[in-house]
């Protein structure tokens, strides 16, 4: 996560890399706080897992996994294993509904000259490689210039393995 905050110069960056729908010229400190939770949840100012009766109620100790399954569009464990497997990326835009994710281009403090994009896309309720898709983008510096290169496709299923992974992990601890 420290990579993601990281690659942010200003609050402004922040605010604007994480389609927060609050006007930081109203209510700065809403604005970033709900920046903040979008960039790192994925999700509002009410988090990844949406308002539930017993988030109202003060009752923390219940999983409220059914409740995040009704408020994301697709599967959660999906979405918060790609959240989860990508942190170090600092994220473009993420709709929870939609089940896409795309991140911001990014490169390795060891190599400056290329740079990364992944968009991921989850479709699908239920946890299975068909609904999970990514799709990377990758550029070298050169002659003071960003030059699209071919991507590994190995390199893709790669990352939908990890996810996928990530997932399944996610899911057996909820049990």
């Amino acid at each position: 996560m420290k990579e993601l905050w990281s690659k942010a110069q200003t609050r402004d960056s922040i605010i604007e890399r994480s389609g927060t729908k609050f006007n930081s010229g109203v209510d700065m400190d809403l604005a970033m706080t709900d920046a903040e939770t979008r960039l790192q949840s994925g999700g509002g100012l009410l988090g990844k897992g949406g308002i539930s009766f017993s988030g109202i109620l003060g009752d923390d100790d219940e999983k409220n996994i059914t409740t995040q399954s009704i408020n994301l569009g697709v599967n959660v464990f999906l979405w918060r294993g790609a959240l989860e497997t990508i942190d170090f990326m600092p994220i473009s835009s993420a709709d929870s509904v939609g089940g896409i994710i795309i991140t911001d281009w990014y490169s390795t403090p060891s190599n400056q000259n290329e740079r990364c994009k992944l968009n991921i896309l989850i479709s699908g309720k239920v946890l299975k490689t068909e609904n999970l898709k990514v799709t990377s983008f990758c550029q070298d510096f050169k002659d003071q210039i960003w030059v699209s290169k071919e991507v590994d496709k190995e390199k893709n299923v790669k990352i939908e393995n990890a996810i996928l992974n990530k997932a399944k992990k996610l899911k057996i601890q909820s049990s």
